[in-house]
């Protein structure tokens, strides 16, 4: 018997059931803390999770029947590949598609922050009105920097011309005509953050690119710019971006990730009105869910039909994780 374990979190769930064998056993509901997961996957042959479910090298090390780990989404940062590799565990995932989803997001973080929304709305919940707000900045013509050039960030980019930006890129891995075709400009990360007024981060979590973004950084930037981070929350260290918000080394910053998931409730960055968060949603577009849902299955079922899937829907062999 295939017993198949799904993560809550993928939602809608129905969609991702209906297509599996009618003699699998399935059900769905995994804790996010390592133990829970040991327990509720103990006897599972096959896992789809989010990156919400902790499949570190303990809990991997635990499942002895786990066939497969189907992981929605771009990011492997939540997964023990190497461990999974070593059991001869099938890892499988869906780069890059939710880029889309997670590009418009980053933009309209920028722009929600650029327009001070979290402060408009509490105006309004305090029962003020427009004569109580500050102006806030046009995202036209101004000079965005994008860290991380891959499939959120060109699209991002693409977005961006529509908006006549002075396009600023930071990425050693890509070459200059990828700059080019969204008439955009490769530079060092210190050019970057010195000209940018908004920062946008759509690089990889790889052990090169966590903490990326720390206290010196933030001092580079200009004092009217804005910082955006949609792809993972441990590229921006956390407590010196709250210390450059709260003493005006930036002016704002939009943060779909956070260093630490689910983001403490006491956190100050609730209190700021410069500060515009979501809870790590970019990808979470019904278009972009349906797609990725479908992917997977088709992934999970190759593999146990024992036709692989194509290389890249399959945990890269050089231990890398994207994190898009």
């Amino acid at each position: 018997m295939i017993r198949a374990v799904i993560d809550q979190d993928i939602t809608p769930t129905d969609r991702l059931v209906e297509q599996l064998p009618d003699d699998w056993d399935v059900s769905v509901g995994i804790e996010s803390t390592e133990d829970e997961a040991i327990a509720t996957l103990e006897d599972a042959t096959i896992v789809f999770v989010t990156s919400r479910v902790p499949l570190s090298p303990r809990v991997v090390a635990a499942l002895d029947d786990l066939e497969i780990i189907a992981k929605l989404g771009t990011g492997l940062d939540s997964v023990a590949v190497d461990v999974a590799r070593e059991r001869g565990i099938e890892v499988t995932y869906t780069p890059g598609m939710n880029a889309q989803s997670v590009a418009e997001h980053t933009v309209m973080l920028a722009l929600a922050t650029a327009r001070r929304l979290t402060q408009a709305r509490r105006l309004i919940e305090n029962g003020q009105w427009r004569d109580d707000m500050p102006l806030g900045n046009r995202l036209l013509g101004s000079t965005v920097g994008i860290i991380g050039f891959g499939n959120v960030g060109k699209r991002v980019g693409s977005i961006l011309n529509g908006f006549n930006v002075d396009l600023l890129l930071s990425d050693p891995y890509v070459p200059e005509i990828d700059a080019e075709l969204v008439g955009g400009t490769n530079v060092s990360l210190e050019e970057l953050l010195e000209r940018s007024d908004v920062v946008c981060v759509t690089a990889e979590h790889t052990e090169e690119t966590r903490g990326l973004i720390g206290r010196a950084e933030l001092e580079r930037m200009q004092s009217s710019a804005l910082l955006v981070n949609a792809a993972r929350g441990p590229i921006v260290a956390e407590a010196p971006l709250i210390d450059a918000l709260a003493d005006g080394t930036i002016a704002g910053a939009g943060m779909d990730v956070h260093q630490t998931e689910p983001l403490d409730p006491d956190s100050p960055l609730l209190e700021m009105d410069n500060v515009v968060l979501t809870p790590h949603v970019a990808s979470m577009t019904m278009e972009s869910r349906q797609e990725t849902i479908d992917r997977l299955v088709t992934n999970v079922l190759s593999l146990r039909d024992g036709t692989a899937p194509a290389d890249r829907y399959l945990a890269p062999s050089d231990g890398s994780t994207l994190s898009e």
